[in-house]
């Protein structure tokens, strides 16, 4: 099967996503970058994945808060939410160049559907390249977090996923840093056990130091 093509990105606006364990600090950082950009008088959009949008929402209820899922039915649930959101929400805003900030893209379903739930992850990437054009952020901040601390972070509420026992998590992450040592270009690897204003000052040097041209694969 050939490789879906990576497209190149909409527009003059800002894609950047943020990734890792659950309880890494995701929601945490992204509104400290919001700021950042906020300093600098620009529109940001702040969306996640999946629930970025009104179909979105229904999909996460279902995949993190219904009954078991099969793990190509969950993959390919996934993939639907980042096509629809893609389409509806991170494009059209990237188009009139705001700074789209989200927490979790692609990365995530290669790393949970497929390294967490054992599947081929070439598979479950070329379905998200398919769903979403193509399109890659222009940043991927990867919060590294030791699957038990992350566990403690979360205290008693968990979600379908989140439930998933340590060994789950730790293909997760593995596979999250080996994504990121894949491509250095796009992704910034932080400890999210660092104070969270030193993580958020890494975060805005790396933003500051994109290029202005689009990325292709």
């Amino acid at each position: 099967m050939p490789q879906p093509s990576v497209s190149t990105h909409p527009g003059p606006g800002v894609f950047v996503v943020f990734e890792g364990g659950d309880g890494a600090g995701k929601t945490t950082q992204i509104a400290l970058l919001q700021q950042w950009f906020v300093q600098q008088e620009r529109e940001v959009v702040l969306t996640r994945e999946p629930g970025g949008t009104e179909l979105g929402a229904s999909i996460r209820q279902v995949l993190l808060h219904g009954d078991d899922v099969a793990p190509r039915a969950e993959a390919l649930l996934f993939a639907a939410d980042r096509a629809h959101h893609v389409a509806t929400v991170v494009r059209p805003a990237l188009e009139r160049g705001a700074v789209v900030l989200q927490d979790r893209y692609m990365d995530s379903s290669i790393a949970y559907q497929g390294a967490g739930r054992e599947l081929d992850a070439s598979d479950v990437r070329r379905l998200s390249v398919w769903a979403t054009g193509g399109l890659l952020p222009h940043l991927t901040v990867l919060l590294d977090v030791d699957p038990a601390v992350g566990r403690r972070r979360r205290g008693g509420a968990e979600d379908r996923l989140e439930r998933e026992a340590d060994t789950f998590h730790a293909r997760v992450r593995e596979h999250y840093l080996d994504l990121a040592a894949a491509d250095p270009q796009r992704y910034l690897v932080v400890d999210a056990a660092l104070p969270k204003d030193e993580i958020a000052a890494r975060v805005s040097s790396a933003v500051a130091a994109l290029g202005q041209g689009p990325r292709d694969e």
